[in-house]
């Protein structure tokens, strides 16, 4: 018979729970660190913020990171998965303000009122690690890449409200798709992953919702730009994308 059969039940149980230690997310060990915040700091550096970043959140599909409204606390790195953050419009419809995926940092909303003002929803089974503001802000105070890389994120996320805004007031209905999938194959390119061939994590009316499309509209032009040899589609997974095409359709020469 072996050891663990004569073990009390309440030791198996316990043997069987995976150690917090060997949950623990480490920067310092991160694979997906050159796209976080930790970008460009050194081992010193690495081992200050992992004393701050000591725990990862695992998220289901479907269900809530944070939501409109919850006390501002953390930020969060996404590790595995994707997120959408959503706001309420007035008349209390969903409005899909942003796509994250693993790298991208979610919870800045929240900094200035000292509550979150959207949503972050889970599309798929995610994992997020758990960055508490309060630390994160000392060690930034000592530890200028970090502080640097802060500004970098806040920054980006000024350059992408500013893009979606140019997008839905200036582009055509076909180069806001277009610019969306380019931007998608670019994302996962940065990521080490397949730019040509990827899993869309966003329904067709999600997709509408975020570009200021209709869901007929979205289906239309999908159909298009599959007749004209600019992509395969197969339900959410998209194939041989031409992107040199893709851009041209935004807009965009580079």
């Amino acid at each position: 018979m072996a050891d663990s059969a004569r073990l009390p039940r309440e030791e198996q149980r316990a043997a069987s729970v995976v150690s917090i230690r060997d949950l623990q997310t480490r920067c310092s060990r991160c694979d997906i660190r050159e796209l976080c915040l930790p970008v460009g700091l050194d081992d010193a550096a690495l081992r200050q913020l992992d004393h701050v970043v000591r725990t990862r959140r695992r998220v289901k599909r479907g269900e809530v990171l944070y939501r409109i409204g919850d006390s501002f606390a953390e930020l969060f790195a996404v590790r595995v998965g994707t997120f959408k953050i959503t706001i309420l419009a007035s008349d209390g419809r969903e409005q899909i303000t942003g796509y994250q995926m693993s790298g991208d940092l979610v919870g800045l909303d929240g900094i200035s009122t000292g509550r979150h003002q959207c949503n972050a929803i889970a599309l798929e089974d995610s994992e997020a690690c758990v960055m508490p503001f309060d630390g994160l802000a000392e060690v930034a105070r000592t530890v200028a890449p970090l502080q640097l890389s802060l500004h970098r994120f806040l920054s980006r996320e000024i350059g992408r409200d500013q893009q979606l805004m140019l997008a839905l007031g200036r582009l055509s209905a076909e180069e806001r798709l277009a610019a969306f999938l380019v931007n998608l194959a670019e994302r996962h390119h940065a990521r080490g992953f397949a730019s040509r061939e990827f899993v869309l994590r966003m329904t067709r009316a999600e997709i509408g919702n975020y570009l200021g499309l209709t869901l007929e509209t979205v289906s239309r032009l999908f159909s298009r730009l599959q007749r004209e040899g600019l992509l395969q589609a197969d339900g959410r997974l998209i194939r041989n994308l031409d992107l040199e095409g893709l851009r041209k359709r935004a807009g965009r020469t580079c």
